[in-house]
This record gives structure tokens, sequence and C-alpha cells, in this order.
């Protein structure tokens, strides 16, 4: 089983890993606010995964979406909410001090964001429907091993964007990359519709 895990981690790695919504809006609110500034966020964004995750184990997301007109409403929530954050992140003034933390990301918006992220389903499901290992403990496994890379992928995605800002001291440069991250964002959600 430990080798099944093994080839569950590297197949989810690059899925998981790569640019999309959540990852790139922890990034995007890392060199905004900080890390600090950002925990909570990143929190609800990995909390939300986790429950994806479990979803997708019950089986429940399979169910939800043949519900008739249910996955075309909830793409353009997604994307309306993901328009919405990409705008915060573009609108967040640069380099964030310690007094502006009203203006940080919510816990909620996280774990919004991560619900409706559909890159999750899709990168998630995939690799959960593709491993060898078989129900009981072998699923129970597969959540922990999936929920523990989730973590470990969203974090690095936020301290890249806060090592990010970091370098960025110039407020110009900063906006830039808050601009940049806003736009990736955008691109996430609006290239999968593209094709």
């Amino acid at each position: 089983m430990a080798g099944d895990l093994a080839l569950l981690v590297l197949a989810a790695l690059p899925l998981m890993g790569s640019p999309g919504p959540a990852t790139l809006s922890l990034a995007g609110m890392g060199a905004a606010h900080g890390v600090r500034l950002s925990a909570h966020y990143a929190a609800g964004v990995n909390i939300g995964t986790i429950a994806v995750v479990l979803a997708i184990a019950a089986g429940v997301t399979a169910v939800i979406l043949e519900l008739p007109g249910m996955k075309p409403a909830l793409m353009v929530l997604a994307g309306a909410y993901m328009i919405y954050l990409a705008w915060h992140i573009a609108t967040a003034p640069p380099v964030a001090t310690e007094d502006q933390g009203s203006n940080a990301p919510s816990f909620l918006s996280g774990l919004v964001l991560a619900i409706a992220n559909p890159k999750a389903y899709a990168a998630i499901g995939a690799v959960y429907a593709g491993s060898a290992t078989g129900a009981g403990e072998g699923a129970m496994a597969k959540v922990i091993a999936l929920s523990i890379l989730a973590i470990v992928v969203n974090t690095t995605w936020l301290w890249f964007g806060a090592a990010m800002a970091a370098i960025l001291h110039d407020p110009r440069k900063a906006r830039v990359a808050n601009l940049i991250f806003a736009f990736l964002l955008l691109a996430s959600i609006a290239l999968p519709l593209l094709r």
C-alpha cells in the first residue's frame, strides 16, 4: 500500500501544485498581504480543499453534478467568486502593513474559494479515481495523503507570493505583481472555458 500511496502523491503533485485558482489566489494574497495576514485565508483554502477530497471520496460530488442544471450553475457561481478574488488581489495596497489587517482575506473567503474551485474537483477526482488503492483503509489513506499534499502545496504557494512581495519593495513593482497574480487567476478560470 505504501507504494500505491507514493504513486498517488507523485501523480497528484503536478495536478494539485500547478497554477490554478486556489494556488494563484494564495500566491496573490501572500504577495498582497504577507503570510501572517493571509494565514486565515490559507487555513480556509486548506480546510475547503480537504472538504473537496472528502466529498470526492464519499461520491457526493458525482451525485450533485448529476442534478439537472447544477454543473453550469456551480460553474457560474464559482467563476463570479473567483473574479471577485482577482479584483481583491489587484486592488490590494502594495506591500501590506500590519495596520492593514482589516483588508486581509478571511477564513471564509478561502473556504468558499476552495469549495468553488473546479480545478480541485477535476484534479483530485482524477487522481483519486485513478489510484490503485481500494476501499476501507486504502480509501482513508488516500484521503489523508491528498489532504497533506494539499496543505503542503497551498502553503508553498502562499510563501512564494510573500517572497515575491519581499523582493518587490518598490510600491509600483508590488502593484504590478498584484496585477499579474490577479490576471493569472482570471486566466486560470478563462482558459478551461475556451477549450
